[in-house]
């Protein structure tokens, strides 16, 4: 059980997966008052007996409030189970993410498509309750939480601000902290749209600076920092795979990528720290940059490519 704890009465639950280096990688924040607490994504079926093994530790009895970024497995698929550990808890998500959690049956067969052995091994949803469903704006200990929609890495995402706190869920992409420094990459699976995820980080800039809370993983100070450095870092990776793809007019999907990846571990000093990565988070996150690329391929070629 590893349990950070990022400021007073908050914590970061870190969900290891029985999958090679899916470690600091999924996680669940913990927003605490007294015996009660508000949750930020749950992760999915297959760690949902580490994270209530992690509230119990933590003394929380009553769980008022569960945000959910957005609901892929990795963020929302324990749902049903968390919800049987605590019935009263109230689920915000999206509007057009409820029907999904309610009846996550084609969520289950979209998963399945995109990533595979890696779905099964989050384990497949169960769907929730109507009524667990909350529709207004959360208060929790005496403070409203002011609901932000930030598609991009999907339609339905959207962030959290708490206090000076901004859970930001994959808005800005991947985040790994080092020593010294921080690995960040895009996360941009198809389907993916640029306006709108470069919308919403202007969204996140003009709330000023907060703290950053992601989902993957970790906290830092600045939030302008991160989503001015993530600005540039999409632009960056969305306009090197138009020069591979339209203007050297290379289409295999597989080359792209390898190209690609050489070119920004060159260009992005940020993306270039995957050099510093363990191994096993090395073999992880190639599969998640493919699936990053794959889904800027796929966005240049409709938008930009003759």
């Amino acid at each position: 059980m590893n349990i950070i704890e990022a400021a007073n009465n908050l914590y970061l639950v870190d969900l290891p997966q029985n999958l090679e280096g899916f470690r600091k990688f999924i996680s669940c924040w913990v927003v605490k008052n007294g015996s009660k607490a508000m949750l930020v994504d749950v992760g999915p079926k297959s760690t949902i007996p580490k994270l209530i093994e992690a509230l119990n530790f933590l003394g929380i009895k009553k769980v008022e409030f569960i945000l959910l970024t957005h609901i892929h497995l990795d963020h929302s698929g324990g749902i049903a189970e968390i919800l049987e550990r605590f019935p009263d808890a109230k689920v915000v998500a999206h509007k057009s993410a409820i029907k999904h959690l309610i009846n996550p049956e084609k969520l289950w067969k979209a998963s399945l498509e995109t990533i595979g052995e890696i779905a099964k091994s989050y384990g497949e949803p169960r769907g929730i309750s109507e009524s667990n469903i909350y529709s207004g704006k959360p208060e929790f200990a005496g403070n409203s939480v002011e609901i932000i929609e930030t598609p991009g890495h999907a339609p339905h995402h959207q962030s959290y601000l708490f206090g000076e706190f901004l859970f930001i869920g994959e808005c800005v992409g991947v985040h790994v902290p080092l020593k010294n420094d921080y690995y960040l990459r895009p996360a941009t699976p198809p389907k993916f749209y640029y306006e709108p995820a470069m919308a919403s980080l202007e969204k996140i800039l003009k709330l000023g600076s907060k703290r950053v809370c992601f989902a993957h993983f970790g906290f830092k100070r600045d939030s302008i920092e991160i989503a001015e450095r993530a600005m540039k870092q999409l632009r960056l990776w969305v306009s090197t795979v138009y020069e591979i793809a339209c203007r050297r007019d290379i289409r295999d999907e597989k080359e792209i990528c390898r190209i690609a990846k050489e070119e920004l571990l060159e260009k992005d000093t940020k993306f270039s720290n995957y050099r510093l990565l363990d191994d096993d988070i090395k073999r992880r996150e190639d599969f998640f940059i493919a699936n990053t690329l794959k889904g800027i391929q796929e966005y240049v070629y409709e938008t930009h490519c003759i």
